[in-house]
């Protein structure tokens, strides 16, 4: 297989952007002079979520149990959320018990307007359009876009082609105006157009929502920049300059560093990666789906029926890469099948569970390795990418289970804590993903 990427002409450079770790308690942005260092080059600052810089380190430390437990939580609405996609609903789940921030996991550094504005916004591969805080908004975080400060601001009308791409459109005055959902919230926002720094490069007449009103708690505090494969899109806006391809490595939760990056363009990525095909779902343009076939636990290709993981235009069914969602997610044969297969290589030692894990050790066990089998390459999994280890004690849990039972889904979810220190490449234009092991922290 020959893995370089095609060569193009007339390419801008390539901006590696620092991405975040987004913790539960952000509310806003506060960094003292001597945290506010200067990006240089084409690289951003990295930040711990947890160190004195970071603007969304948490208020108080959480424990280990507590810790799993919140993102479990937050999983189980975003998991809902996709499913809710899949079906064509727009429908907002009813969170249970007390709410919890839904928003993706990784953030990145983006400057907004003329003069800029800088906003954390959250990264998400399963949507597109992006939308921000605007001020004046009802619901928001205390950190907003001041659109009335920015001279290339405008706001678009409902005879904008781009009013027909934005779900439930409406006009209110000269604004094209709309609402959606996410996760377990709601937005109002209307249609707007400015321009957006990523790194040193300026993205001109960027289409956005300006949130007018959010209800819930899933909505990003600093807004949401879209890197699915629909219409609005950051990928489908900047066609021309990033010819629809990016890579992303995410850093691991429990490393101290806590860096990664997003490169956007062709240029600079990886030449020694393993490729699989990208599949496209008209009717669910946003996700990244791809063709898995197989599991091995071990040495052993668990049984699993074909149809736990077959492609399905109409219902949506198969499997998609993710970014928000951060355990892994099977449906559920595929997932009985990998657990037992895991737990007879485990031995007789005692299986408990914790919250949605139902695979847990409190005693030193040898683990088998686990490989996805896509279509065109194998991923073998470290250790670290599907097992998750107290500190504190000697528990250790298998990191991924099976879809939630409150809703039926057809989905499979390779979601971040599986995609850790590797670096995977979206080649939209070559319908192929790329994974290289790398190690982003």
């Amino acid at each position: 297989m020959n893995n370089s990427l095609p060569p193009h002409t007339l390419l801008p450079l390539l901006f590696s952007l620092t991405i975040l770790s987004l913790s539960s308690s952000a509310h806003g942005f506060n960094l003292n002079s001597k945290c506010d260092t200067q990006d240089q080059g084409s690289t951003l600052q990295v930040l711990h979520v947890n160190s004195p810089c970071s603007p969304f380190r948490p208020q108080t430390p959480l424990s280990w149990e507590e810790s799993v437990l919140q993102m479990q939580s937050k999983d189980q609405t975003r998991l809902q959320y996709l499913a809710s996609l899949v079906a064509g609903k727009s429908v907002v789940p009813i969170a249970s018990g007390r709410q919890v921030l839904q928003s993706p996991t990784y953030i990145l550094k983006a400057k907004i307007g003329t003069p800029a504005q800088t906003m954390f916004m959250a990264v998400d591969n399963s949507n597109d359009a992006g939308w921000i805080p605007c001020s004046g908004c009802a619901g928001c975080s205390s950190t907003k876009f001041d659109s009335a400060k920015s001279t290339t601001f405008r706001t678009l009308g409902c005879q904008a082609a781009q009013c027909k791409q934005v779900p439930n459109p409406t006009c209110t005055g000269r604004a094209c105006s709309f609402n959606m959902t996410y996760g377990s919230s709601t937005i109002a926002a209307n249609l707007s157009r400015d321009s957006i720094t990523l790194a040193t490069n300026v993205v001109h007449r960027y289409t956005f929502g300006c949130i007018q009103k959010a209800t819930g708690s899933s909505v990003p505090p600093q807004g949401l920049l879209g890197l699915g494969r629909g219409p609005l899109s950051l990928l489908s806006q900047t066609q021309r300059l990033y010819r629809s391809t990016f890579s992303y490595c995410l850093p691991s939760f429990k490393s101290l560093n806590f860096s990664g990056s997003l490169r956007l363009g062709p240029i600079d990525q990886p030449k020694r990666i393993k490729y699989t095909q990208l599949l496209r779902n008209p009717r669910r343009s946003s996700f990244y789906y791809v063709n898995l076939i197989g599991i091995r636990v071990g040495r052993r290709v668990v049984d699993i029926p074909p149809s736990a993981f077959a492609f399905d235009t109409n219902t949506g069914a198969g499997t998609i890469v993710d970014s928000g969602t951060v355990f892994t997610r099977l449906v559920e044969p595929a997932y009985t099948a990998v657990r037992n297969e895991f737990r007879r290589r485990m031995g007789k030692a005692n299986v408990s569970s914790l919250g949605g894990f139902d695979t847990c050790y409190t005693v030193p066990v040898t683990v088998p390795t686990i490989t996805f089998m896509f279509s065109g390459m194998n991923v073998t999994l470290p250790q670290d990418n599907f097992l998750i280890h107290s500190t504190a004690s000697s528990t250790t849990c298998l990191a991924m289970a099976a879809a939630p039972e409150n809703f039926n889904s057809v989905l499979n979810v390779i979601a971040n804590m599986q995609q850790q220190n590797h670096r995977i490449l979206f080649d939209v234009p070559n319908s192929r993903l790329g994974v290289a092991r790398e190690k982003c922290t």
